[in-house]
């Protein structure tokens, strides 16, 4: 079960669906208020996990393994904290969500304004994480990103909103629940001491860092990242 990030699409996976599909069935969604998806809230990411939640049980699906990126990881682990399921491939979202109220603060106010400002804000958030993405696959990307105004800040709004006490408890409640095997992937710096910290709340945690790689680790290093998923599929209980 594949999950994207924050303003993009199931599109985002094209450039790994022919290979992931050669060995596995393979479903990817389109979140709510995203690509050919309704926009209708409310986009808490307990209701985008509950919405992926409901393909699931649609298609009759024992336990996925999950993989998102960005967005698509948070949901994948509040999927994981709420519903059965074999595993779970968090593509570069750190789950210490206070740094990444503090990362958004400088441009808050940008977030908040007209439409420019917040379109202009939201390039600001993606050239800052392109990484090693080239020029093609960074144009693709672009296309397919659907960056509305009132649903990214009713995604974010938990992070721009809330205490700092506050979001710390709620992200250690979710992750505590989570109770099955746990890939985290990045090719930006989740921060210090991300992986003491992600390991003392998920057990067996493990946390992979390419340095250099950017926000989409899995596209700039397809082979890599489809050796590693091999790995980690190897270790989950069938």
């Amino acid at each position: 079960m594949l999950v994207h990030g924050i303003t993009e699409s199931r599109r985002s996976w094209d450039p790994l669906l022919e290979r992931l599909a050669s060995s596995h069935d393979v479903i990817a969604v389109d979140l709510r208020g995203h690509g050919e998806s309704e926009a209708m809230g409310p986009y808490d990411v307990i209701t985008l996990a509950s919405d992926v939640h409901e393909v699931v049980e649609a298609l009759r699906i024992e336990k996925p393994l999950l993989i998102g990126h960005s967005l698509g990881g948070t949901v994948a682990s509040v999927y994981a904290a709420m519903y059965p399921c074999r595993g779970v491939v968090n593509i570069d979202q750190p789950m210490r969500l206070g740094d990444f109220q503090t990362s958004l603060r400088p441009i808050e106010s940008m977030l908040r304004g007209d439409d420019e400002a917040f379109q202009q804000a939201m390039t600001i958030v993606f050239e800052s994480m392109r990484g090693r993405v080239d020029d093609e696959e960074w144009k693709r990307l672009a296309t397919l990103r659907r960056a509305d105004h009132e649903v990214v800040l009713s995604i974010w709004a938990a992070v721009l909103e809330a205490e700092a006490e506050d979001l710390e408890a709620m992200v250690t409640s979710l992750a505590s629940a989570i109770a099955v095997p746990y890939l985290s992937l990045h090719g930006t710096n989740p921060g210090e001491g991300y992986e003491d910290w992600l390991s003392n709340l998920v057990s067996g945690a493990r946390i992979e860092q390419w340095e250099g790689a950017g926000h989409y680790p899995h596209l700039v290093e397809p082979e890599r990242f489809f050796d590693l998923l091999a790995e980690f599929e190897a270790s989950l209980e069938r």
